[in-house]
Protein backbone atom coordinates (compact mmCIF):
# COMPACT_ATOMS: atom_id res chain seq x y z
CA UNK A 1 0.00 0.00 0.00
CA UNK A 2 0.95 3.59 -0.29
CA UNK A 3 2.03 5.56 2.78
CA UNK A 4 -1.60 7.01 4.21
CA UNK A 5 -0.02 10.15 4.45
CA UNK A 6 0.96 10.22 0.78
CA UNK A 7 -2.72 8.75 -0.39
CA UNK A 8 -4.84 11.62 2.09
CA UNK A 9 -2.81 14.92 1.08
CA UNK A 10 -4.29 16.98 4.21
CA UNK A 11 -2.77 14.32 6.30
CA UNK A 12 0.81 15.83 5.07
CA UNK A 13 -0.11 19.54 6.07
CA UNK A 14 -0.56 18.50 9.64
CA UNK A 15 2.61 16.27 9.78
CA UNK A 16 4.26 19.25 8.37
CA UNK A 17 2.72 21.92 10.71
CA UNK A 18 3.84 19.30 13.36
CA UNK A 19 7.44 18.82 12.52
CA UNK A 20 7.76 23.03 11.93
CA UNK A 21 6.33 22.97 15.77
CA UNK A 22 9.07 20.14 16.78
CA UNK A 23 11.83 21.90 15.28
CA UNK A 24 11.38 25.51 16.68
CA UNK A 25 11.47 23.56 20.38
CA UNK A 26 15.03 24.71 21.23
CA UNK A 27 16.36 21.19 20.96
CA UNK A 28 19.36 20.55 18.62
CA UNK A 29 18.66 18.50 15.33
CA UNK A 30 21.07 15.61 16.22
CA UNK A 31 18.99 14.75 18.96
CA UNK A 32 15.93 15.40 17.81
CA UNK A 33 17.76 12.18 15.25
CA UNK A 34 19.05 10.05 18.10
CA UNK A 35 15.46 10.13 19.84
CA UNK A 36 13.63 9.29 16.27
CA UNK A 37 17.03 6.39 16.04
CA UNK A 38 15.90 5.30 19.00
CA UNK A 39 12.07 4.73 19.07
CA UNK A 40 12.30 3.48 15.44
CA UNK A 41 14.59 0.98 16.78
CA UNK A 42 12.57 -0.24 19.36
CA UNK A 43 9.34 -0.10 16.77
CA UNK A 44 11.31 -2.05 14.06
CA UNK A 45 10.59 0.77 11.74
CA UNK A 46 13.39 -0.19 8.83
CA UNK A 47 12.66 2.88 6.95
CA UNK A 48 13.32 5.11 9.81
CA UNK A 49 15.85 3.49 10.75
CA UNK A 50 17.80 4.26 8.07
CA UNK A 51 16.89 7.77 7.77
CA UNK A 52 17.60 8.57 11.24
CA UNK A 53 21.08 6.89 11.02
CA UNK A 54 21.65 8.50 7.50
CA UNK A 55 20.72 12.10 8.43
CA UNK A 56 22.80 11.64 11.79
CA UNK A 57 25.85 10.77 9.42
CA UNK A 58 25.36 13.67 6.94
CA UNK A 59 25.45 15.69 10.32
CA UNK A 60 28.69 14.40 11.15
CA UNK A 61 27.96 12.31 14.26
CA UNK A 62 30.88 9.85 14.92
CA UNK A 63 29.70 6.32 13.36
CA UNK A 64 30.51 4.93 16.97
CA UNK A 65 27.76 7.11 18.27
CA UNK A 66 25.59 6.26 16.02
CA UNK A 67 26.14 2.72 16.41
CA UNK A 68 25.65 3.23 19.92
CA UNK A 69 22.22 4.25 20.42
CA UNK A 70 20.50 0.61 20.71
CA UNK A 71 23.17 0.06 23.48
CA UNK A 72 23.05 3.55 24.90
CA UNK A 73 23.44 2.45 28.24
CA UNK A 74 26.57 0.65 27.98
CA UNK A 75 27.88 3.28 25.88
CA UNK A 76 30.32 6.51 27.09
CA UNK A 77 29.25 8.50 23.85
CA UNK A 78 25.76 10.05 25.21
CA UNK A 79 25.99 13.58 27.83
CA UNK A 80 23.38 13.79 30.48
CA UNK A 81 21.03 15.59 28.51
CA UNK A 82 21.12 12.93 25.50
CA UNK A 83 20.58 10.03 28.08
CA UNK A 84 17.87 11.69 30.05
CA UNK A 85 16.19 12.31 25.99
CA UNK A 86 17.14 8.40 25.96
CA UNK A 87 15.13 7.71 28.65
CA UNK A 88 12.39 9.79 27.88
CA UNK A 89 11.85 8.15 24.53
CA UNK A 90 11.94 4.59 26.08
CA UNK A 91 9.31 5.44 28.39
CA UNK A 92 6.72 6.54 26.16
CA UNK A 93 7.75 4.10 23.04
CA UNK A 94 7.38 0.87 25.38
CA UNK A 95 4.09 2.09 26.84
CA UNK A 96 2.52 -1.02 27.02
CA UNK A 97 5.90 -2.35 29.09
CA UNK A 98 5.03 -0.60 32.09
CA UNK A 99 2.52 -1.84 35.30
CA UNK A 100 3.55 1.68 37.03
CA UNK A 101 3.20 5.04 35.35
CA UNK A 102 4.92 5.31 31.99
CA UNK A 103 6.77 8.74 32.76
CA UNK A 104 8.10 8.26 36.73
CA UNK A 105 8.34 11.34 38.73
CA UNK A 106 11.98 10.66 38.53
CA UNK A 107 12.36 10.63 34.81
CA UNK A 108 10.38 14.00 34.76
CA UNK A 109 12.97 15.47 37.60
CA UNK A 110 15.99 14.28 35.40
CA UNK A 111 14.92 15.42 31.61
CA UNK A 112 13.44 18.75 33.44
CA UNK A 113 17.40 19.32 34.85
CA UNK A 114 18.09 19.18 30.86
CA UNK A 115 15.64 20.66 28.85
CA UNK A 116 12.90 23.51 29.36
CA UNK A 117 9.59 23.56 28.90
CA UNK A 118 9.17 24.27 25.36
CA UNK A 119 12.34 21.40 24.79
CA UNK A 120 10.23 19.25 26.51
CA UNK A 121 7.33 19.47 24.72
CA UNK A 122 9.76 18.97 21.42
CA UNK A 123 10.99 16.09 22.82
CA UNK A 124 7.74 14.65 23.43
CA UNK A 125 6.34 15.65 20.08
CA UNK A 126 8.93 14.23 18.32
CA UNK A 127 8.91 11.06 20.39
CA UNK A 128 4.74 10.81 19.55
CA UNK A 129 5.48 11.73 16.30
CA UNK A 130 8.14 9.21 15.27
CA UNK A 131 5.73 6.22 17.27
CA UNK A 132 2.85 7.36 14.62
CA UNK A 133 5.28 7.07 11.93
CA UNK A 134 6.88 4.06 12.67
CA UNK A 135 3.28 2.51 13.09
CA UNK A 136 2.39 3.50 9.76
CA UNK A 137 5.77 1.87 8.24
CA UNK A 138 5.98 -1.15 10.22
CA UNK A 139 1.84 -1.57 9.02
CA UNK A 140 2.67 -1.34 5.70
CA UNK A 141 6.22 -3.08 5.44
CA UNK A 142 7.73 0.31 4.05
CA UNK A 143 11.22 -0.80 3.03
CA UNK A 144 14.50 0.60 4.70
CA UNK A 145 15.41 3.69 2.31
CA UNK A 146 12.42 4.52 0.85
CA UNK A 147 12.35 8.25 0.98
CA UNK A 148 9.35 10.48 1.08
Amino acid sequence: MTNPAMVLPEAMKGIGSLTKAMTSGGVGNDLLEIVGLRASQINGCSPCVFAHARNLRKAGVDEDKIAAVAVWRHAPYFSDAEVAALKLTEAVTRLADRSDEPVSDELWDEVSKHFDEKQRAALILTISMLNFFNRINTTIQEPAGTEW
